[in-house]
């Protein structure tokens, strides 16, 4: 049994872990500050499973207070940070609450950790740094140094802040780059959710760009099956940090995402067209090589199989109006 504690225990991703990590027999100590960015009850809702067992603990707080984290770390624990202010778009309007939430919380968990005496961090960052700069498959060891919107540039810089610190911490750092994650629970801004909520409720689709944008959309429980892969690598890492893909490894042009969602909700959206928007990067694609050979991951779900599942779930939340 691994003592897990896990930042942003509510959210999309970190449910979905939070449950594997317990279901294999882990226990977790999750932690959620609840921001408002969405409804609390959807998170709440993501937790209803986990609260009925013994093996999952929840803790509200706000990880920037490093006083909080007071015997909540133990040397032999294992910190999975994924609470942070999601989204490009609202990162252009609110940047520094980006940078406190995504940079001065990052710094905060290290200190934590210092105090405790803990050295095993995966982190999740994300597919967004690489910009639009870099060639395509995006490959870890990219410069990675044009990122396009505040979003992307907290995520870059906390890693660079986990690049400086791990060697004086001993720190042993797993940074998983995220690629387009969707399925049941996820976001309720993310597109493939915003889009199916819309088609259901029968309103227009207001897609930006000529539908040419491609992104490596990711099913949940394939990144699941690579952040509990990059726990376990941390056990045996070398003190530093290592940035690790985790995608899809398959872009999808917007009209074929829309197209997909459609036909399996079985409605016909109405589009609106629109200028693309400032932030968007153009395609998003992950070479997968390293996390294949260091912590095999091989992604299991297809994005058709996954739209199915994700339509499923909506069809059980949602009343269809359309």
């Amino acid at each position: 049994m691994t003592r897990i504690v896990l930042t942003g225990a509510a959210g999309f991703i970190g449910s979905h872990l939070a449950e594997a990590l317990v279901a294999r027999g882990d226990e977790v100590i999750g932690i959620d500050n609840f921001d408002p960015f969405y409804p609390r009850a959807a998170k709440e809702r993501n937790l209803t499973g986990l609260l009925a067992g013994p093996r999952f603990r929840l803790l509200e707080h706000d990880v920037r207070s490093v006083d909080q984290w007071a015997g909540v770390l133990t040397a032999d624990s294992v910190v999975v940070h994924l609470a942070a202010k999601a989204g490009v778009r609202p990162s252009i309007e609110d940047p520094q609450g980006y940078a406190e939430a995504n940079v001065t919380a990052t710094a905060s968990v290290i200190e934590a950790m210092r105090r405790a005496g803990a050295t095993r961090l995966v982190f999740g960052s994300s597919s967004s740094v690489y910009g639009n700069s870099t060639p395509t498959p995006f490959r870890e060891d990219a410069p990675a140094l044009d990122p396009i919107s505040p979003y992307a540039a907290t995520k870059r810089a906390a890693e660079l802040l986990l690049v400086s610190l791990a060697p004086l911490a001993g720190l042993k750092v797993a940074a998983l780059r995220y690629f387009t994650v969707f399925g049941p629970r996820q976001r309720p801004d993310l597109a493939i959710h915003l889009f199916a909520r819309r088609m259901l409720a029968g309103e227009r689709l207001s897609l930006y760009g000529d539908g040419s944008q491609a992104r490596d959309y990711t099913f949940c429980s394939d990144i699941v099956a690579g952040t509990v892969a990059a726990v376990d690598w941390t056990a045996h890492a070398p003190v530093g940090v290592e940035c690790f893909n985790l995608g899809g490894n398959r872009p999808v042009l917007l009209r074929d995402m829309v197209a997909t969602l459609s036909r399996a909700l079985a409605i016909e959206p109405t589009i609106e067209w629109l200028p693309m928007q400032p932030g968007d990067v153009e395609t998003t694609y992950a070479d997968l090589t390293k996390s294949a050979a260091v912590l095999g991951y091989h992604p299991r779900t297809s994005f058709d199989d996954g739209i199915a599942r994700f339509a499923e779930w909506c069809g059980s939340v949602y009343e269809r109006q359309h």
